[in-house]
């Protein structure tokens, strides 16, 4: 039997905290499904652990293009207006334009040019790693990456399917200089 309710409190950033009941529709759930499973299968949830930086924020980029795909195969039935204002399509967009863009707009171009500077005799990863911005970066990965997951605990409610997260999330940010991420 699926929940008819599902208690919702998301506080996102630049957007404020979403908080109330959700009846989600049928249509809400299965789209709750298909970005439950983005989500728990990339670096959004998963501690960077020492990984590439750039990597991450192309697996996070990807998610406009997936969430995207997602509300127009579901269609406006995942954001029928409601008294709360919450839906699917609120959350999904609130997420994208409030929790990533903040991070991928800011943190694109800012790798972008340190790329710009990697002599040809040293490669990627390793110049990547001797960034001065890495370990900010890697903190705001790791911020996003917090609220990713709460997003997919929602998400995985409303699907109403066993937890696919990976099984140890630390909830705080790992401290600075201890390999981050």
């Amino acid at each position: 039997m699926k929940p008819s309710h599902i208690r919702v409190s998301l506080n996102i950033p630049f957007f404020g905290t979403v908080e109330g009941t959700w009846e989600p529709s049928t249509a809400e759930r299965n789209a709750s499904w298909d970005l439950y499973v983005q989500l728990v299968t990339r670096v959004a949830v998963v501690q960077l652990e020492g990984g590439s930086l750039q990597e991450a924020l192309d697996s996070l980029y990807q998610l406009f293009g997936i969430t995207r795909g997602i509300l127009t195969k579901y269609g406006p039935d995942v954001a029928v207006k409601r008294r709360n204002g919450i839906s699917f399509g609120r959350l999904a967009v609130a997420i994208l334009n409030y929790g990533l863009r903040p991070l991928t707009l800011k943190w694109h171009r800012e790798l972008v040019i340190y790329e710009a500077t990697r002599p040809p005799t040293m490669d990627k990863f390793s110049h990547e790693h001797a960034w001065d911005g890495a370990d900010e970066m890697r903190a705001e990965l790791d911020k996003t990456r917090l609220l990713l997951t709460d997003f997919a605990e929602l998400l995985e409610k409303v699907a109403n399917v066993e937890s696919l997260l990976p099984p140890h999330i630390p909830r705080q940010p790992p401290e600075k200089g201890r390999g981050g991420g």
